[in-house]
């Protein structure tokens, strides 16, 4: 492919929106987990790539920011899922980590608590929502609640079509109110987790991390992988895509899920907000103190 042709600025050959994005009848089987659509090139430059631009996010983070203050209702909700290792947290540390904190909210889902389980499943989902102006991440997220459960066969058909509804509904009152949703499954090869575990076991520094319900999720991962195809076919919209990123390569991960909010950013046309004063008349006052 041409210089001429590489989607200017990106450092990507094309826009991976479309290479990413769900479709209807997915099959997460046929997706090569290790692959890098819409990047040829190492990893050495996907990372490099990844640091050049953590100055294009930042800026567009500020300017989200400034909106708000002036009452735009704008925000980003980063909706990351995948199997243990997957990387989530490496998203969140590489891709947020050089934002201002002022800017960024993240929350990671486990198992709800006593009190929480004796809610209505968004409610947890809800209090840790991102206000204008801010982008939020979560790690896991309202998707657990139609994954695990399918997985230990605990919801029948009609209770999980409900509860597809109910996130569907969800998802657009988010975006009715001003929220960019941006939806990835990180997914990785099964391969690739066994590496990841047994590097963690090995790993004296990592090994708090581990937690022996990984291999029970682990044995039932092509029900895990049902359970997804399913989630994310039904509740798949334009207002809130769900992106299938490959991750047996984070770097590539990585720079595809700061792509993917730079483009969301990118969409709103942000603008500084206008100075609700005369900007004269307080240098002037300003010179004279």
């Amino acid at each position: 492919m041409s210089v001429a042709d590489r989607r200017t600025g990106t450092g990507f050959e094309q826009d991976v929106r479309p290479l990413l994005r769900a479709r209807p009848g997915l099959a997460l089987a046929e997706v090569d987990t290790g692959s890098t659509p819409g990047f040829s090139g190492t990893k050495k430059l996907g990372t490099a790539l990844r640091a050049a631009r953590e100055g294009e996010l930042a800026e567009l983070q500020r300017l989200i920011y400034a909106e708000a203050t002036a009452g735009a209702r704008h925000r980003v909700l980063l909706v990351l899922q995948g199997m243990d290792t997957s990387g989530k947290g490496g998203v969140i540390q590489h891709v947020l980590g050089r934002l201002s904190p002022h800017g960024v909210h993240t929350h990671g889902f486990g198992r709800p608590t006593a009190e929480e389980a004796s809610q209505h499943f968004l409610e947890r989902i809800r209090r840790q929502l991102p206000r204008p102006g801010v982008i939020g991440a979560f790690d896991r997220s309202h998707y657990e609640d139609v994954l695990v459960p399918v997985v230990h066969d605990v919801l029948e058909d009609r209770q999980l079509e409900r509860r597809y509804t109910e996130i569907r509904n969800f998802e657009q009152e988010l975006a009715d109110d001003g929220t960019v949703i941006v939806k990835v499954f990180l997914h990785l090869g099964r391969d690739e987790q066994r590496r990841n575990l047994m590097a963690r076991l090995g790993d004296r520094t990592k090994q708090w991390k581990f937690d022996p319900s990984d291999l029970t999720a682990r044995s039932r991962w092509e029900t895990y992988m049902a359970a997804y195809e399913r989630a994310i076919d039904a509740t798949d919209a334009d207002h809130a895509p769900w992106y299938v990123v490959p991750t047996d390569r984070k770097w590539y991960a990585r720079a595809v899920v700061q792509d993917l909010l730079i483009s969301a950013l990118a969409g709103l046309r942000l603008d500084w907000p206008e100075p609700q004063y005369d900007v004269e008349e307080m240098r002037r006052r300003l010179a004279e103190l």
